[in-house]
């Protein structure tokens, strides 16, 4: 890699005890004062204990800087707790975990409009340089993150994660406590951070809150709660993260200004409802200012670059779609689009632009054909790729093209791994293979599986969908190693979500895509006995959210 000499960070310094309390007595100007820390003069008065309840976050790496993140909110469950005015809050950069070579630092002003939260756009750092963080404010001190910036140049190897769909209700974050442990450079999350059903006592854990999330409020509620989980700050605090959103952000299988329900929102209740969620999603990712809000719209597909080796294009498939086809027919003859016109150009002017040696999309919803039904009957799912044909057949013709270098979809929604070759045409035997997806399960959406009843229902699917490579329904993650020459992606799984702790993780398969060979191979799996283990059996447990069960999504044929 292209990146100068830097002494490592320890992978457990945000764990290590560098948070409020233990920090405060290194960093100048606080003031102790009857064994509290009080605000010193000019910084806005002191604040109470969790502060920064909701931990710290780092993302969007370039070759220069990082984005960091946090919020103030000593109560995060009742609209953050915080005066209503603004408030200071210093930040600082060093390249060791004890703070004592500090790089960068600076003050950002927390907004009530912006619900306290402070996004820094740090610049100036080298490529490919790990870094540690913090912030201050009112006399606390956040815990510790760890970041780092992209690479530069000749890159030899890129290492990330990615991850999707942690229904709160529906499981224990522990991938997470897992995830957090991995040696990455940074994590893609690929949608669903939050889920918008309303409270269910009969889950795993329950949503704050009486209903839906509707306002602006509501939606920062729902947000700070998942947010709390100390699993899911854990990964946040370890890498940069990369974000997109699907649905459930905002209003399960949401398609620009239609609502899942039009007869109950109305067109002007639900663009209200839009622009709160997307409010609070800003105030809770950590993004650039090209995404702040700006009425109904959020700049969320953009590019970021790993030297010459990655390409990552991070896509949005829902705020410019159009509806989703009552049928088939109008599925493969309508010129619907998922991405509307200016990002497919977006997209394409990308992927064609050759600056790098492999083309990855950060992607929400599955592109691969995904019959549901064996026979000669075809059930499909049409809020996916499946329902927008004529655009997916036009872009996998632009996958196939010499211009296109080494595409791979990595997917989310589907709260399953599925792993597929792509074809312009599924139905054609003869139609080429013109790239991979790996579409990756839930972190916790749909609770513990049964992978029987899953793996009877689809192995006879399988044998009418040859470009089908390997599928499973158990919640994990994935990690990717990408080099020059190949890409290869382990799976990661747990035994249980439905334990806060204990859960193993295990590598249950190895999917491999080589350079200049479109589709994938598997290169490992786990034997059928260890896939079966201990889901099989259907113990009484937890009820799921009803929108998020793997297979209750609105089908037709």
């Amino acid at each position: 890699m292209d990146v100068s000499p830097q002494r490592p960070l320890s992978r457990r310094l945000l764990l290590t005890g560098l948070g409020a309390t233990a920090a405060a007595a290194s960093v100048p100007g606080i003031l102790r004062v009857d064994g509290a820390y009080a605000a010193p003069p000019g910084t806005g008065g002191a604040l109470p204990d969790g502060v920064f309840s909701l931990g710290v976050a780092s993302g969007d790496p370039l070759p220069n800087g990082v984005v960091l993140w946090t919020r103030l909110a000593p109560d995060p469950l009742n609209g953050g707790g915080m005066p209503d005015r603004p408030f200071p809050v210093e930040w600082e950069v060093a390249d060791d975990d004890t703070f004592a070579r500090v790089v960068r630092r600076g003050r950002a002003v927390a907004l009530p409009q912006q619900g306290h939260s402070v996004h820094v756009e740090v610049d100036g750092l080298r490529a490919g340089a790990e870094y540690a963080y913090r912030f201050r404010a009112g006399g606390r001190i956040s815990p510790v993150g760890r970041t780092k910036t992209a690479p530069a140049g000749s890159v030899a190897a890129v290492r990330f994660a990615f991850a999707s769909c942690q229904n709160w209700q529906d499981g224990y974050f522990t991938a997470y406590h897992h995830l957090a442990g991995e040696d990455l450079d940074f994590v893609a999350f690929l949608g669903d951070y939050i889920y918008e059903s309303v409270p269910r006592t009969t889950t795993v854990r329950t949503h704050e809150g009486t209903g839906e999330p509707l306002s602006l409020v509501q939606y920062r509620n729902r947000h700070a709660q998942y947010r709390s989980d100390p699993n899911l700050q854990a990964a946040h605090a370890s890498f940069p993260w990369i974000v997109t959103w699907d649905d459930h952000e905002v209003d399960n299988n949401w398609a620009d200004e239609i609502p899942q329900d039009p007869a109950q929102q109305t067109p002007e209740a639900f663009r209200a409802r839009r622009q709160a969620a997307f409010q609070a999603y800003y105030e809770h990712m950590p993004l650039r200012s090209g995404s702040r809000p700006r009425g109904l719209d959020l700049q969320l597909y953009r590019r970021l670059r790993f030297g010459d080796l990655v390409d990552l294009h991070v896509v949005d498939t829902r705020q410019y779609r159009s509806d989703q086809p009552a049928t088939l027919e109008q599925a493969e003859t309508q010129p619907l689009t998922m991405t509307g016109e200016e990002q497919e150009r977006w997209l394409v002017d990308g992927l064609t632009d050759g600056g790098t040696r492999w083309n990855l999309l950060a992607n929400q919803v599955m592109w691969a054909q995904n019959d549901r039904t064996a026979g000669e009957v075809d059930t499909f799912d049409l809020d996916n790729w499946d329902g927008y044909r004529v655009q997916r057949r036009r872009l996998l013709e632009v996958f196939g093209s010499d211009a296109v270098n080494n595409p791979v979809v990595l997917t989310g929604d589907r709260h399953c791994t599925w792993v597929a070759d792509l074809h312009p045409d599924f139905d054609d035997p003869s139609s080429p293979v013109v790239g991979a997806e790996i579409t990756g399960t839930s972190i916790s959406s749909g609770g513990n599986s049964d992978p029987v009843a899953f793996q009877n229902t689809y192995q006879p699917i399988a044998a009418e969908s040859p470009h089908w490579k390997y599928f499973d329904n158990q919640r994990g993650y994935v990690v990717c190693d990408v080099t020059p020459e190949r890409m290869l992606s382990s799976l990661r799984l747990l035994d249980t979500v439905w334990q806060p702790d204990g859960a193993t993780v295990r590598t249950a398969a190895e999917f491999l895509v080589e350079a200049g060979r479109p589709g994938v191979t598997v290169e490992f799996a786990e034997p059928r006995t260890a896939q079966l283990r201990a889901q099989a059996s259907r113990d009484a447990g937890p009820v799921y959210d009803v929108d998020d069960v793997d297979e209750t999504a609105d089908l037709q044929r």
